[in-house]
């Protein structure tokens, strides 16, 4: 189901919004839904405290790690090793 959203802007706003939807070869109306979705893309999705609270988690704890060049090295090595 589609829903009508109303807003009131002053006329020189809806004259710069009509050039740069012309100039994208759309109507202002798609032009307005697609500058929404791209700002709703940009709002985190989900409670941002809980994602902060998983990455506060994760630094408290300790991983297995190495020097870079060991890893790759160890990486190149499975691979060859499982060619064969």
């Amino acid at each position: 189901m589609s829903k009508r959203l109303q807003v009131i802007l002053p006329d020189h706003d809806f004259r710069r919004i009509q050039r740069t939807a012309r100039a994208q070869r759309l109507t202002v109306a798609e032009w307005v839904r697609r500058a929404l979705a791209a700002a709703q893309r940009r709002e985190p999705a989900g409670d941002t405290g809980r994602k902060l609270d998983a990455v506060r988690d994760a630094a408290r704890l300790s991983y297995p790690t190495a020097d870079m060049a060991q890893m790759l090295e160890e990486i190149e090595r499975s691979y060859r090793t499982s060619d064969s």
